[in-house]
């Protein structure tokens, strides 16, 4: 139930071995290379870019294996930070192959474009960041001090929270344990776990404010100095789709918080209860909640996916077998869930805070869905399989759906009634809370200045009432949880990317439950395979549907609508 790295390196000394081989790789390439692109052949360009790649590669490795050690265990951070500065070092030698082929003239780059094949989507890409790069000195200073920018303070917030532990019924307990009593049926238990959750995180928020403002005016700093024309741009150009479709997207939620408005009215209904409280939204409908132990939640994946595809199960047991998977919570280890791609001549690794809940059934779903469609990929190459945010989403909460549609057939009713309410708060949070997010990243963004700890809970509590409405009743307490959310400091602007991913696989799931489209299964297998080697918008079409249209995102919405009558 823990990791096997030897896939990646046997021993440090394997490791050192790879960053020297890198390290005179780059710097051959610079002299090979460097002031020269003008003058390359075509077939010259492409061996080019495929020893940039190849070095890119080992880098990527190379960092995959210490923040590896790091997300298991914090006490690894010095070894990580080591390979972090070695990682920006040898970079440098690579620095200069994106600037100086944007500095190409267009009929030029038109040539390269139009000979590179499986690079083609990479190179247009690299055309439009051209307004937003600098110089060569100038993002050589940038690389230098990206370790102790804001890459350190984030650092500073996963070694912090790797430590973190709250006081509950006489014992010391982790975030991932303690968050987990949250879901328990016992009210008294949820409300006891809340309090002590916020008790243990007040003391730390001044900590925790002055990281997110670090990350804050990092950030500000970076786009002032790109021109960016907003502190999200830079994510869109990442994702790979435009402001329009975001803000279409964020719109299209917004206007439909009746929705989950309407559903908490209900489960206090069935609860009994007047009033539903913050601590209640998670509250189990049946009694006494099943327990799904890593054994049995294995075993309900595999099946899950074996009905929709052979080749994904095929996929599956090997992560289960070959350790690719890190099961339980640990001290020291960082919390959550994720499934980190490696490099194609490797495979996929998945972090898994298991707790013996059926929400870490689907957790599990998630991030192997996120793992299949990694392992897909390899064979698009190490830049083509470098997936944007939005479509690589879709796999996880896609994998989410197949084992949800497995088990539900097989329920009583009240249980049955149960899985659908676990479901949808599921989508809820997957969608109208990663919104949530967002628009609080958005004001907070927008601040000028540092924000102090008031206006931080001020904003949060103002947002998130947005969705809740009078539905849920929220706490003072509830006020400071925006601090222990780790994407607001790891990656701004990332959480509308879960939303996109929802509405997304709601809108697939959906042709795909209707039986209208007779090969999907072989088009969402090559629609994964792509990597990111071509633009969502193109990838999507292939099931009929357009990204850009604002009535797209309405599809997914009438699913949660169909859903949530279901259930009611």
């Amino acid at each position: 139930m823990t990791w096997d790295l030897t896939p990646l390196y046997k021993n440090e000394e394997e490791l050192n071995k790879d960053l020297d081989l890198a390290k005179t790789k780059a710097q051959n390439f610079e002299k090979m290379y460097k002031n020269h692109l003008k003058s390359l052949s075509s077939r010259d360009f492409i061996e080019a870019i495929r020893e940039y790649e190849k070095i890119s590669q080992i880098l990527g490795k190379i960092m995959t294996y210490a923040f590896l050690k790091f997300a298991t265990n914090s006490d690894n951070g010095g070894f990580y930070a080591k390979y972090q500065n070695e990682y920006t070092n040898v970079s440098e030698f690579l620095l200069f192959f994106e600037l100086e082929f944007n500095r190409l003239n267009k009929l030029k780059q038109k040539e390269f474009i139009e000979s590179s094949n499986g690079y083609k989507f990479y190179l247009e890409s690299l055309q439009i960041q051209k307004p937003y790069q600098l110089s060569a000195k100038e993002e050589r200073i940038l690389l230098k001090k990206s370790t102790t920018g804001g890459s350190a303070f984030s650092r500073l917030f996963d070694e912090h929270f790797s430590r973190l532990k709250f006081s509950y019924d006489g014992k010391k307990i982790s975030e991932e344990e303690i968050l987990s009593l949250l879901h328990n049926p016992d009210r008294e238990i949820r409300k006891k776990a809340t309090m002590a959750f916020s008790k243990g995180l007040k003391p730390h928020q001044p900590l925790l404010a002055y990281i997110y403002n670090m990350i804050k005016a990092d950030h500000k700093s970076d786009c002032e100095l790109r021109g960016y024309k907003s502190p999200e741009q830079f994510r869109h150009f990442d994702n790979k789709i435009t402001q329009e479709s975001v803000d279409a997207l964020i719109g299209a939620a917004e206007d439909s918080f009746d929705l989950v408005q309407d559903y908490y009215v209900k489960k206090a209904e069935l609860l009994g209860l007047e009033q539903l409280h913050d601590y209640d939204r998670y509250a189990p409908l049946e009694s006494k909640e099943e327990v799904y132990d890593f054994e049995k939640s294995k075993n309900i994946v595999l099946k899950a996916f074996e009905k929709f595809s052979p080749k994904f199960a095929c996929i599956a047991k090997k992560a289960f077998d070959e350790g690719w998977i890190d099961v339980m919570p640990k001290d020291g280890k960082r919390g959550g869930a994720f499934s980190h791609p490696a490099t194609p001549d490797v495979h996929p690794y998945v972090l898994l805070n298991h707790t013996n809940r059926r929400r870490d059934l689907f957790t599990l779903a998630h991030e192997l869905g996120h793992a299949i469609h990694q392992y897909l990929s390899r064979d698009v190459g190490y830049i083509g399989s470098d997936t944007p945010l939005t479509t690589s989403e879709t796999a996880s909460v896609f994998a989410e759906m197949l084992v949800f549609d497995y088990i539900k057939d097989g329920l009583n009713e009240d249980e049955k009634t149960s899985l659908y309410a676990g479901k949808i708060e599921d989508i809820f949070a997957t969608l109208y809370r990663q919104i949530n997010f967002t628009t609080f990243e958005r004001r907070v963004h927008a601040y000028d200045g540092e924000l102090d700890l008031a206006t931080f809970n001020k904003l949060w509590l103002e947002e998130s009432k947005k969705m809740f409405g009078s539905s849920v009743k929220l706490s003072k307490n509830y006020e400071m949880w925006w601090s222990y959310i780790p994407h607001f400091i790891h990656s701004p602007f990332y959480c509308y990317s879960y939303s996109y991913g929802q509405l997304l696989v709601l809108a697939l799931y959906g042709l795909y439950k209707s039986g209208e489209c007779d090969n999907f299964i072989d088009i969402y297998t090559d629609f994964l395979s792509a990597g990111g080697s071509k633009s969502p918008k193109e990838l999507i079409s292939k099931f009929g549907f357009d990204i850009d249209d604002k009535e797209f995102w309405k599809i997914g919405i009438q699913e949660i609508r169909k859903l949530l009558k279901e259930f009611k």
